[in-house]
């Protein structure tokens, strides 16, 4: 990782003055600041709009460079529906949304990219770092489950429109550590942690409004599997919610810790409803519960439900 430094100039934004310095696009360098890699004064901060007074030091941890080019991959990645308009992906765990300036190979886009035409690919410089053609939403690299993506650029706005406005409803299936009350609605704004810079917290840094509805799907000794439904898109909202309320999610490293039941966090959007880009008429795609969480929640000693449960 290559580390670089220069004073601040007064009164500029904290991005614009990164990209000017350092001869970089404004949005690397916003990038860099979001990820955690910039220092002001040798404190973390993590907002690209920060005023500098002048005189400060700036300093960067720029990741190593990766290829560039974002390219069709043979990946194996279920389509649960597709349009001419959208398709709903079923995302295994393990697999990132789209390219970063870091990981170029194995995304969602990646998979896609050959199959469908996807919106603003014609448009997308395939060397750009934000490089994401179709879109509209992400989950985490270890959250399984539906997402979305828009096939032309039409869609493209109106589903990014669905989900700013939240007229679309995810339904999630998790595995708590510990007993969830039944029927609870957590809340609690959720801001960037002050330390841990990759990390959400409630409260934190910049935090904003977030509200959850949990309810309880079953019970083993210790564990409690439960449905959150987010009434806001925050980043790893159900898990910082899940984590306040000391029940973090089995296998989450980042807000619990790991677990022998479950190589990852046990989190998985089971399913998603939103009005159809074309006719704004509702539609719901479903994707079932992988077998790696109906594994581990067997091993904790819990029966799976039967399917009215998740209605």
């Amino acid at each position: 990782m290559e580390i670089r430094s220069f004073e601040a100039p007064a009164g500029e934004r904290l991005d614009v003055a990164i990209a000017q310095a350092l001869e970089m696009s404004r949005t690397t360098a916003k990038d860099l600041v979001d990820e955690g890699h910039v220092t002001l004064d040798g404190a973390p901060v993590g907002k690209p709009a920060t005023k500098l007074r002048g005189g400060e030091i700036v300093t960067l941890m720029v990741p190593p460079d990766r290829p560039a080019l974002v390219e069709a991959e043979d990946v194996g990645l279920p389509i649960v529906y597709q349009d001419d308009d959208l398709a709903a992906i079923d995302k295994p765990p393990g697999m990132v949304a789209h390219p970063t300036a870091s990981l170029r190979t194995g995304t969602v886009v990646n998979a896609l990219l050959g199959r469908m035409q996807l919106s603003k690919e014609d448009v997308f410089d395939p060397y750009r770092e934000d490089y994401r053609p179709g879109i509209v939403h992400r989950l985490d690299k270890d959250t399984s489950g539906v997402m979305v993506v828009a096939k032309h650029d039409d869609a493209h706005r109106a589903l990014a429109d669905a989900f700013k406005k939240r007229y679309t409803v995810k339904e999630y299936v998790a595995i708590a550590v510990g007993d969830v009350p039944d029927d609870v609605r957590v809340d609690a704004p959720i801001g960037r942690h002050p330390v841990q810079r990759q990390s959400m917290t409630v409260g934190g840094s910049n935090a904003k409004e977030a509200a959850t509805q949990f309810r309880v799907l079953a019970r083993a000794a210790g564990y409690t599997l439960v449905k959150a439904t987010p009434r806001s898109g925050r980043t790893h909202q159900i898990r910082v919610h899940l984590q306040h309320l000391g029940t973090p999610i089995l296998g989450d490293e980042v807000y619990g810790r790991a677990s022998g039941a479950i190589a990852r966090q046990a989190l998985h959007a089971y399913r998603l409803t939103l009005p159809h880009p074309r006719d704004h008429q509702a539609i719901t795609f479903l994707a079932d519960v992988p077998t790696d969480m109906v594994s581990a929640w067997l091993t904790l000693g819990g029966a799976w439900p039967d399917a009215d449960a998740f209605a």
